[in-house]
């Protein structure tokens, strides 16, 4: 079995032991800092490394409990499996206690242990009363059936308990995906005197190698991870679920904060403005106003912003689903499904979390139709996100498909080869998809448009392929347009002669009411042989309009009933046909123009243009003053 990697956010009030507890469960002090040491709070976040058992390996997060130092919390518990919500048995649940739950909650983490600290400071009767008090705060939470141990990090009791907890309770997490494109929200960096710039991050998803070309967005700066460490130790790789530090080639520590985040692949996107699903706290302090500033915390980024609403002007009442949007000042890194945290910069406290809907969004109008548009959105499975996209864009391959639905890789490539298996995806141009009812959509468009043609134009093979292509361009990609066309010829739907493109089982004939008249015209033409008139006095005199008699020109040649003879002439097939037996009969393998004359009866004004369709036809090829026959015979 592979091993499996989790992180565990130790989470709780100021000096309710947590950073004792994770030394008692990982023999690691997390508090790094002096002025930690100096005044026993943690400031920054700490990590220590445990296995519980063989192939189970986590990254315990220690996060600081102080209000001031929400922010480093916030970055902590955003990329973390499971949560040991540590509340000291001496004082309970405290205000700061609350504010972690529902920041928690925000976030979407769903498994939580609670752990009841310093045990051995309260008698079993205080123990009693703090468990129902703890109880009593977690109703109504999505932590309310949360397991509950009882230990001691000083003296250690319970630490064992609380390991077989967190294995107990980890067999129901889903470990994070490893096969996506590579993700690290960066929390810390710094740099190490002959080894460089060096940021530490949980890796969120997919997987980083030693010696990998990455990205740091939002500033897009192309570097190379140098070397890779989880926990102090030297890997050839990290996983999804793994902390991890890298040394970072091509960059200095001061182009790179907090929030930035490394990729691997060009899959993200940064933005400014994202649509998002959002909840508010339970207890307003003062109502949340349209436009009114606030402070977003998203994986490890802290980004001021707007809020902006499409179906009211302010919140009071909480509870409810809000539908909206977080215009930003800064760009950030995000995908369909991230959680974030919102708080007002003043007075400072948070106000509400959701997840990302849409990573980049638009401008929209305030009313019910944006508030339906951003609904759907959010109820979407990926199938409907790519067929939206789709339906947008025409035509998109795989990366496209990514960026535009902000899902991971694996899922669009899964919905991908369930839409071609299920036939309403089509590929086209290797790789690259479009909606099956969009090619539908493009079928029908073409049939009528040439339906349309022929109607106009029933004298023409069809329609020029360049001219069709080119019409259904202004409307989608022409590689779209081409393929669907290629596709329609070969399924039999349309067919095509030469360049011209027609419907199946037409084939271009006189108008009935010109039909007589035009017959004439076409006998008179084959009458004349070589000697032929302009082809304007074989209309002359005829009702034929102009534009009918150029149809009727065009038409002969089409159907390779006459040639272009000349610029203002055409000359009928029999008459080539005539000519080319006579010659071929009276001439050896090559003839010159003073015996093709004689042969043929005809003055140069007639002989040397007849000469030179012979050549292009390929029937004879001319060399010097002679002729040679090609095709004798």
């Amino acid at each position: 079995m592979d091993d499996t990697y989790f992180t565990i956010g130790m989470a709780g009030h100021i000096d309710h032991g947590k950073t004792t507890l994770t030394k008692a469960l990982s023999n690691v002090d997390t508090d790094r800092l002096k002025e930690e040491k100096e005044r026993s709070i943690s400031i920054e976040l700490g990590y220590a490394p445990l296995q519980i058992e063989e192939g189970v390996n986590l990254s315990i997060v220690d996060v600081p409990g102080h209000e001031r130092f929400i922010r480093q919390m916030i970055a902590g518990v955003a990329g973390i499996d499971l949560v040991v919500l540590v509340i000291a048995a001496d004082e309970g649940v405290m205000p700061q206690t609350k504010e972690h739950l529902e920041i928690l909650e925000f976030l979407g983490i769903e498994h939580c242990i609670v752990a009841i600290s310093k045990i051995d400071r309260v008698d079993d009767e205080l123990l009693e009363l703090v468990t129902e008090d703890i109880k009593e705060g977690l109703e109504g939470t999505i932590f309310r059936d949360a397991p509950f141990v009882y230990v001691d990090g000083v003296s250690g009791k319970g630490v064992d308990n609380l390991k077989q907890t967190m294995l107990s309770e980890l067999k129901s997490v889903e470990s994070r995906d490893a096969y996506g494109s590579f993700r690290l929200p960066v929390d810390q960096v710094f740099t190490v005197q002959g080894q460089g710039t060096i940021v530490r991050g949980t890796v969120y998803e997919g997987i980083v190698q030693k010696g990998s070309q990455l990205r740091l967005l939002p500033k897009d700066h192309k570097v190379r991870a140098r070397q890779v460490q989880v926990h102090h130790k030297d890997q050839e790789r990290a996983l999804a679920g793994q902390r991890t530090a890298i040394n970072l080639g091509g960059i200095d520590k001061e182009d790179i904060s907090r929030g930035d985040v490394l990729v691997a692949s060009d899959h993200f996107l940064v933005t400014k403005k994202i649509d998002v699903s959002l909840r508010f706290v339970a207890e307003l302090k003062t109502p949340v106003n349209q436009r009114m500033p606030v402070k977003i915390h998203v994986g490890t980024s802290e980004v001021m912003g707007r809020i902006v609403f499409f179906d009211r002007n302010e919140v009071n009442k909480t509870g409810e689903e809000v539908l909206c949007q977080i215009q930003l000042e800064e760009e950030v890194v995000v995908r369909r499904g991230d959680r974030f945290i919102l708080r007002r910069p003043t007075p400072v406290e948070t106000i509400g979390g959701g997840w990302v809907i849409q990573p980049q969004g638009a401008k929209y109008r305030f009313g019910k139709e944006t508030i339906a548009m951003l609904r759907n959105k959010k109820e979407s499975t990926p199938e409907d996100l790519i067929e939206d996209v789709l339906s947008k864009h025409v035509l998109l391959d795989v990366k496209q498909l990514i960026q535009h639905t902000s899902l991971d890789e694996h899922v669009v490539k899964d919905a991908v080869t369930r839409g071609l298996e299920d036939r309403y995806l089509i590929e086209v141009n290797r790789q690259k998809y479009s909606l099956t009812k969009t090619f539908n959509k493009l079928k029908d468009e073409m049939t009528s448009q040439l339906k349309d043609y022929h109607q106009t134009f029933p004298m023409r093979l069809g329609m020029s392929k360049a001219e069709l292509v080119q019409l259904f361009s202004k409307i989608y990609q022409k590689s779209f347009v081409e393929y669907s066309l290629n596709q329609l010829v070969e399924d039999g739907h349309l067919q095509k002669k030469e360049q011209f493109v027609s419907l199946a089982g037409f084939y271009p004939d006189l108008p009935k009411q010109w039909k007589q008249r035009m017959l004439e015209v076409i006998n008179n033409l084959e009458k004349d042989g070589l000697s032929v008139k302009k082809w304007e006095e074989y209309v002359t005199g005829t009702p034929l309009s102009e534009t009918d008699a150029d149809e009727l020109a065009v038409f002969l040649v089409q159907t390779k009933q006459a040639y272009r003879f000349m610029e203002d002439r055409l000359i009928h097939q029999s008459a080539v046909d005539d000519g080319i037996a006579t010659l071929n009969e009276q001439t050896d393998d090559t003839f010159g123009i003073k015996e093709a004359k004689d042969i043929l009866d005809v003055s140069r004004k007639y002989l040397i243009p007849f000469l030179e369709l012979l050549d292009q036809l390929k029937i004879t090829t001319r060399i010097e003053d002679k002729r040679k026959w090609i095709r004798k015979a």
